[in-house]
């Protein structure tokens, strides 16, 4: 039990994945000028310019609104991957705090309580992609944890470690449609 709560803030702390539109596009050869598009032809419009910090961020708190993280989870021993174990984490909301630092308010079900716990994670953009940061944050009772996830769509995948075990994760994030957050209050 102690392990789930702590494999759960875990998680709960960090996320994302590199996206292939940059992966490719930094991969493309560089046009020659005879091959660039007329403006306004539709290669031209794709290329659009990138999101503001703005759209990115309003995007990322709309992920974790009302969201559940459900996946698996693997340690890793003496190199070696354990067997996979489901998981599942709620999370009610995101705030930015500023500059780089945000909080994520997490519903944390342990030992018979029921908590929604502000966890502080440290987001770092790969592009418009978040990477959501844990270094070194001590959790009464179960240690020091780091953690590494990215978030691409409504995917999560990432690597955490405490002292002397580690793990990774993966999974989906799902919303709960607004109306039944309304009925259920």
């Amino acid at each position: 039990m102690k392990r789930t709560f702590i494999l759960s803030l875990s998680i709960l702390i960090c996320a994302a994945v590199f996206t292939t539109d940059r992966a490719c596009a930094q991969n493309q050869k560089p046009r020659d000028a005879a091959e660039k598009p007329k403006e306004g032809s539709a290669a031209n419009t794709q290329e659009k310019a990138a999101p503001s910090s703005e759209e990115v961020e309003a995007k990322f708190k709309a992920t974790f609104i009302r969201a559940t993280m459900s996946g698996r989870w693997c340690s890793i021993r003496d190199g070696v991957l354990g067997p996979e174990k489901e998981d599942k984490y709620t999370i009610i909301g995101v705030t930015k705090v500023g500059g780089d630092k945000w909080i994520i308010n997490a519903r944390i079900q342990y030992n018979k309580r029921d908590i929604v716990a502000p966890i502080p994670v440290q987001v770092k953009w790969a592009g418009d992609t978040p990477v959501l940061i844990v270094d070194k944050i001590p959790v009464p009772g179960g240690g020091v944890y780091s953690a590494r996830v990215l978030i691409y769509g409504h995917t999560y995948a990432g690597s955490w470690s405490g002292g002397d075990h580690a793990g990774l994760l993966n999974g989906m994030i799902t919303n709960e449609p607004e109306e039944k957050a309304t009925e259920t209050k």
